[in-house]
């Protein structure tokens, strides 16, 4: 995918599909972090807030969501059903992310970069 300047534009350009999961994941992560702000970085949608907060990204066969790994090791019975790695949670748009497990690790990943300050 081709560079682009907002999250807007990087979703536009996404396969109808993959869009729709991703459109809402992306207003779950809005209401979970409404202090957020969102930019592009590394070629990916993004939240920021006191640091890189989370991105995610779709791609062929499956869409991404980028966190910590320390989230992701403290939520890995309630994302068992997803291929994770590191940092990495990925899914499918006919299988989506949930989106009381979205708010929970958002509003994890808040408190972590809050206690970093």
């Amino acid at each position: 995918m081709k560079k682009l300047a907002s999250v807007a534009a990087y979703l536009r350009a996404v396969p109808p599909a993959p869009r729709a999961a991703l459109q809402e994941l992306r207003r779950t992560i809005k209401a979970a972090a409404p202090e957020a702000t969102e930019v592009i970085s590394y070629g990916m949608p993004c939240f920021k807030h006191h640091g890189m907060l989370l991105c995610f990204a779709a791609f062929k066969d499956h869409c991404s969501l980028f966190m910590s790994t320390y989230i992701t090791k403290a939520h890995k019975k309630a994302l068992a059903a997803y291929d994770t790695s590191k940092g990495t949670i990925r899914f499918t748009p006919d299988k989506p992310l949930p989106v009381a497990l979205v708010r929970r690790l958002v509003r994890a990943r808040i408190a972590q970069n809050e206690r970093k300050r």
